[in-house]
């Protein structure tokens, strides 16, 4: 039962996402705040990887896929989907599922909560951000990793969302759509159905690719939440591991629960190369 009105609220939809809930559940929890932490999970997951979760009192909440047509079914599979719109900035862990990432649009269900922040499961909370709660929906950070021209569209790593069955209703009439296809799956459907977003800062949602192609921005005094879109921080190795090694060393602090080092002592981007 929820134990408050605001929520943050992060999707399991397989292992690997279960393992960077726990990061990001720790991180909440290390922030100090008093809304409830909320785990929506897919079949995907099964009841051994969420018990940690649930032990560091998140609540669970079972979400399964939404209920859309055959035809939108398959131009978002995987293989359809990375065909018509391939990634060529980062890449895709193997695990990705393009359709997993509409059943985030469940949280409009949970209308016990008057507000939800949604997070990324591949994301940690370095500062508090109870503060979020005060934004109206609806709400997200812009998707800047490469260039001050990404200010433009959004991410939907950290978003801020008003519950409403109703709105449900109508984004499920208006995601499939004849014909809709959506790019960047949910990023671009949010942003279609709400043109007016209002912008979060940066440091709400700092993508960890700023760390390598735009450096000046980031601040250690000033990030709040770390999103680590594309190469994950539990895969063993990868190609951007090395220039990324002081961003994955933080995040497995919080995943093993050890000490949390002062943000203030860590290396600036390129100092660690």
């Amino acid at each position: 039962m929820s134990n408050s009105r605001h929520a943050f609220a992060t999707l399991v939809t397989n292992a690997d996402y279960a393992t960077g809930a726990l990061a990001l559940v720790r991180s909440l929890r290390l922030s100090g705040t008093a809304a409830d932490i909320v785990v929506m999970h897919t079949g995907g997951v099964d009841r051994e990887a969420l018990a940690p979760l649930a032990g560091l009192g998140a609540r669970l909440v079972p979400a399964g896929l939404l209920p859309t047509s055959d035809a939108f079914n398959e131009r978002h599979q995987r293989r359809r989907l990375h065909a018509d719109a391939p990634f060529t900035k980062g890449r895709k862990p193997d695990f990705h599922t393009p359709l997993d990432n509409f059943v985030k649009l469940r949280l409009w269900e949970m209308e016990e909560y008057e507000k939800i922040v949604f997070i990324d499961a591949d994301a940690i909370v370095v500062r508090n951000i109870d503060r979020l709660f005060a934004y109206p929906e609806f709400s997200a950070a812009p998707n800047v990793y490469e260039s001050l021209a990404d200010f433009h569209r959004l991410n939907s790593g950290v978003f801020v969302a008003k519950p409403s069955r109703a709105t449900f209703s109508e984004m499920l009439a208006s995601l499939d759509a004849p014909d809709a296809f959506w790019r960047r799956t949910d990023q671009t459907f949010l942003q279609h159905f709400f043109p007016d977003w209002h912008g979060l800062p940066v440091f709400d949602n700092m993508l960890q690719y700023v760390w390598l192609n735009l450096p000046d921005l980031w601040d250690w005094g000033s990030v709040r939440v770390i999103h680590f879109q594309y190469e994950k921080p539990w895969e063993v190795e990868h190609a951007k591991a090395v220039r990324l090694r002081p961003l994955i060393e933080l995040w497995q602090a919080y995943h093993r629960g050890e000490a949390i080092p002062d943000l203030s002592s860590l290396p600036k981007p390129g100092s660690a190369e």
